[in-house]
């Protein structure tokens, strides 16, 4: 391999290259910030001085999206300083949430250590923290604007009062502000045109009224505990954020500003209210928080939203307080997107979005998409374990009736995997992690049904998914080995050869048998390198024994073929490759494949299979009789030889040996001898059983009877120890 120049002016030339690719795309995002902004911008900056105001903003952005811990807090000043930066029409907003969708994560990717899923969902996350910047700080924008002028109505109006009623009805008529006088009973006495204007237009509608009349039931916390402190001479002075009732029915937001007025001798006398209309502010407000909070395709909360309830249901101080989630996934929703179309596949979507909407029923209760065609449920309170069963079965057969999507009835099952728990307990990555974890148990167990999620589970999950992570390092690093355990013919005990047991030398676990990584290694595609080395080790190994020296047939070292190497089309090619290497003849070989897994090959498989046997390779059927068997699918398999799964000879351990077990390998091996096939053995742990299987005609046999597995040197070294003494 070509090495490479090292030192220290190639490394500052990378480090330097990198980061001006990094700045160029950062500039390149700002660049689309500025021309979609700059148009709507109250600014007198040219495009480039604006691009350049911006090029910070968009770095906070990408910091935050890049960050090992992720806080989407510092997204909020983004949306503060494009206000400040005179972006202060509510139309701006969309195109600020537009771009950072659209070009973010395309020109500022985080890398490979965050994922594009997680990539999308802070990004999400972020927009929705801009928005939430942009709400407030245009709040306070127009707030500022209002208050000098407020200040002025409140200061003249109380002058006018004091002095000239003429003074003050010009201010009290002239004001842009609504502007009402009540005494200190609550009676309202007089108001402005503003305000009448503000309320629909008649003034009786709230002249005469008293002030305690016009409650709402979305006043905020505490606003009359304030009016009450006010007219007792408590306080001069309050702000709050109130809706009222207009006549028609409908509602006015106010920023309403009360002060109290006092006579000469300081007692309370009136109150003076200043009213600006925030109705359309509010409304924005409103609508950006929905959008920001809900998902666009289905209308349900979306992931923001849920963490918000979950951090919420966690956090809870209530002594008795539990929560209850539902992770649901639909089944085979994939195939549907595959055959029929996305469209398609959203219109499904929908359609099961408004099945679950309609299981929520009660306050606690919430029901959300975290994306895909992955639903969560939450519920809350001290009856969230039955509550949250009876929440994944109500969605259950919400969904067991066909969806009808452009004519088509799309039958539509789901797995949902349900956590409970105290609050305080947990937090929300571990419980949905569970969530997840669990989900996959009940998909695993057939689907259309729900599992709960036990600790033990989620413990086997987690060390799968870390030896699943670790396979491909521990590869490269050379922490595979290989044990060979003897094969023995039963006639005279002699060793026909081995078979090639690959062991995983893990760091922490220590040694770990197939069972525990192959089956992880088949569902990532390491299995076919891995399967490839295996055989590479294994038939040099077999060229180093030789011969056997009695004139018999070479020693022969068998290796195991997984489905996927199966499958693999370079199988042949790469096999020939393996014996010319290693100098090994293709008799001294032979492959075993499982029942299970020929029993579903197709014509091309077995072609492989057939053309491995005609260069002199064995074929053996491994596990034979665990699967559905069907002994005249023998006849057109290129087999030579049957391992008979251990499960038919335990009961020859020892004497007398069951009647049953006897037949059926009696009958085994006959026909197995009639097809010219030879039989092995698996599992034989005793003496009495290696003779009641050398009685019916079997082969050879391996297991700890004879020998564990081990280094290739103990090849000959059997204990002939039985296990059941």
């Amino acid at each position: 391999m070509e090495r490479r120049p090292t030192g220290p002016n190639r490394t500052t030339g990378l480090l330097l290259g990198d980061r001006t690719g990094h700045d160029d795309r950062l500039r390149r995002f700002a660049a689309i910030w500025s021309r979609a902004l700059h148009p709507t911008a109250e600014t007198s900056l040219t495009r480039a001085e604006f691009e350049n105001q911006l090029l910070p903003l968009a770095a906070t952005l990408r910091d935050a999206l890049h960050a090992r811990v992720f806080d989407p807090r510092p997204a909020t000043g983004v949306g503060t300083a494009l206000v400040r930066a005179q972006c202060t029409d509510p139309e701006v907003l969309p195109l600020v949430l537009g771009v950072i969708d659209a070009y973010l994560v395309l020109y500022c990717p985080p890398g490979p250590a965050v994922s594009p899923e997680e990539s999308r969902a802070r990004c999400a996350r972020l927009q929705h923290a801009v928005a939430a910047g942009f709400a407030r700080a245009l709040h306070e924008h127009t707030v500022a604007e209002q208050q000098a002028a407020a200040r002025l109505a409140r200061a003249e109006a109380e002058q006018a009062l004091r002095s000239s009623e003429a003074r003050f009805r010009a201010v009290f008529e002239g004001a842009a502000v609504g502007v009402g006088i009540a005494d200190v009973d609550g009676r309202i006495m007089d108001v402005n045109d503003a305000l009448i204007r503000m309320f629909g237009g008649l003034e009786q509608e709230v002249t005469g009224r008293n002030v305690g009349e016009l409650v709402h039931p979305d006043d905020g916390p505490g606003i009359w505990g304030l009016y009450r402190e006010l007219v007792r001479g408590d306080r001069d002075y309050y702000r709050v954020e109130k809706p009222y009732y207009r006549g028609d029915g409908s509602v006015l937001w106010t920023d309403m500003s009360v002060a109290l007025l006092r006579d000469a001798a300081g007692r309370p006398q009136y109150q003076l209210a200043l009213m600006e209309d925030i109705t359309e502010r509010r409304m924005l407000h409103e609508r950006l928080r929905y959008e920001a909070t809900h998902d666009v395709l289905t209308g349900l909360p979306n992931r923001a939203l849920f963490f918000e309830r979950l951090d919420r249901a966690l956090e809870s101080g209530a002594e008795d307080a539990r929560f209850g989630l539902c992770y649901l996934d639909i089944d085979g929703f994939k195939a549907v997107n595959d055959s029929l179309g996305h469209a398609v596949g959203d219109r499904l979507l929908v359609a099961v979005a408004d099945r679950l909407r309609s299981c929520v029923c009660g306050p606690g209760e919430l029901v959300a998409r975290l994306g895909g065609d992955e639903f969560v449920a939450l519920t809350a309170g001290p009856a969230a374990d039955t509550d949250a069963a009876a929440l994944a079965r109500r969605m259950l057969a919400a969904l067991s009736g066909p969806v009808t999507v452009d004519g088509r009835d799309l039958a539509v099952r789901a797995s949902i995997g349900i956590v409970t728990g105290a609050a305080g307990e947990s937090g929300a990555a571990e419980v949905l992690r569970s969530a997840d974890i669990t989900m996959y148990r009940a998909k695993a167990a057939g689907g259309n049904r729900y599992e709960t999620a036990d600790a033990d589970s989620d413990a086997r999950a987690i060390a799968r998914h870390s030896l699943t992570n670790r396979l491909p390092a521990a590869f490269d690093n050379g922490e595979f080995f290989i044990e060979y355990q003897p094969l023995v013919r039963l006639d005279d005990g002699t060793v026909r050869g081995a078979e090639a047991l690959v062991r995983w030398l893990h760091p922490v676990h220590g040694v770990l048998g197939p069972d525990q990584f192959i089956p992880l290694a088949e569902s990532t595609g390491l299995i076919v390198p891995l399967g490839r080395w295996v055989l590479e080790q294994a038939a040099r190994q077999a060229r180093a024994w030789g011969g056997t020296g009695d004139g018999r047939a070479p020693l022969r070292v068998n290796v195991n073929l997984s489905p996927s190497q199966l499958r693999c089309p370079t199988l042949v090619a790469d096999t020939v490759a393996v014996l010319d290497d290693a100098g090994l003849d293709p008799s001294a070989l032979c492959l075993e494949v499982t029942e299970n897994a020929l029993i579903g090959a197709d014509e091309e498989e077995l072609h492989t299979l057939r053309r491995l046997a005609d260069l002199g390779v064995d074929i053996a059927l491994d596990d034979f009789g665990t699967g559905y068997s069907n002994l005249s699918y023998l006849r057109r398999l290129p087999v030579s030889t049957l391992k008979l799964d251990r499960s038919f000879t335990r009961g020859m351990q020892q004497a007398p040996a069951d009647p049953v077990d006897v037949k059926i390998v009696e009958g085994i091996v006959s026909l197995a001898h009639t097809l010219d096939l030879s039989v092995t053995v698996e599992g034989v742990e005793t003496g009495t059983q290696a003779e009641h299987l050398r009685s019916l005609g079997c082969d050879t046999a391996q297991g700890w009877y004879y020998a564990r597995p081990g280094p290739p040197e103990r090849l000959h070294t059997l204990s002939l120890a039985d296990v059941a003494s």
